[in-house]
């Protein structure tokens, strides 16, 4: 193993104030304990990333022989990809990436392969031009996520209707391929539904509730279904149907399920979501991250099981606590 360094997981703030490490450090001999740098996307910004951060920092402190030096992007790319370069000047055993935009880090993740430090991408991809320089990704299938809450939709809708989407952040790959696996798998097994509009709301629950407000004043009577990218968005969104007096006529699903979509969900304003463990995608991390430190040989693909959750089997899932 290389030089390593004792970390705290304690937060820190250094360069005024825009990069959280888990400080503590001092240097060390070589003992064979392993590295992890991790830059996350932006803890803090909902219940799910803050869940992720927690149990990220429990499964490491909980392995023998594992360390880390944990960063926090705040949703900065800039900020990110400055990150990874100071991981990589940190000589870390391996770099895991929760990306803010998966295009703009691809730089600085090569920058890493080409100091022969293995990258695995987490919870969200980075642009395919970047698969080259990294050892794997550990996560959702989001695409898969996407086309599920399709079916719902189709089944809902007995495969007919009028459709608008609420999709995450524009450039961001989770909310491209949930949004992509949606609308694919409709054109192509129900083409008796119409996707009316694709707005984006940001992962933002006030835009989703405003974006959702301006779809109901421009299409009104004539949506049958809103798809979301996750429950948050759909809590903004139910909002305005609510205030619009549509909630539970307009058929709604969900690409990730939160504990108030939960909540929805029995009160009959959700259709069908996925259930997304944020603890499970932060420990699948983790492994998998300590795994390619060691040099063993990863599937490139290393998903966790994401479910598909309606209120016929909602009783078998536990309200997520997110």
């Amino acid at each position: 193993m290389k030089r390593v360094f004792t970390v705290l997981l304690i937060t820190a703030l250094i360069v005024s104030g825009s990069m959280a490490f888990a400080a503590g450090q001092s240097e060390a001999a070589d003992d064979g304990t392993i590295v992890i740098g991790h830059t996350a996307n932006n803890t803090g910004i909902d219940s799910y990333q803050t869940t992720h951060d927690t149990v990220f920092r429990d499964t490491v402190e909980a392995t023998d022989g594992v360390e880390a030096i944990i960063l926090d992007a705040k949703g900065d790319v800039a900020q990110q990809i400055s990150q990874i370069e100071t991981l990589i000047q940190r000589n870390v055993d391996v770099i895991t990436v929760w990306p803010v935009n998966g295009k703009a880090v691809v730089p600085a993740v090569k920058k890493a392969f080409d100091a022969g430090i293995p990258v695995l991408i987490v919870n969200s991809l980075i642009d395919e031009s970047g698969y080259q320089y990294v050892s794997g990704f550990a996560g959702p299938d989001t695409y898969a996520e996407g086309e599920n809450a399709a079916k719902g939709m189709i089944e809902a809708l007995s495969g007919n209707g009028k459709v608008v989407e609420l999709m995450g952040l524009p450039g961001y790959v989770t909310a491209i391929n949930r949004s992509g696996g949606f609308q694919d798998y409709v054109k192509a097994n129900a083409p008796g539904i119409e996707i009316l509009a694709t707005e984006p709301a940001d992962w933002n629950r006030a835009k989703a509730t405003q974006v959702m407000e301006n779809l109901i004043v421009k299409y009104g009577d004539a949506i049958d279904g809103v798809y979301v990218a996750d429950d948050n968005i759909g809590i903004g969104a139910l909002n305005a149907l609510k205030e619009a007096g549509l909630a539970g006529e307009i058929v709604m699903t969900s690409a990730c399920m939160f504990g108030e979509g939960y909540d929805a969900m029995e009160e009959g304003y959700i259709y069908g979501s996925v259930f997304q463990s944020p603890s499970e995608d932060a420990i699948k991390a983790v492994q998998t991250a300590i795994k390619l430190a060691n040099g063993e040989e990863v599937p490139f693909w290393n998903y966790f099981d994401t479910p598909v959750v309606t209120p016929k089997n909602m009783d078998q899932y536990e309200r997520p606590n997110f």
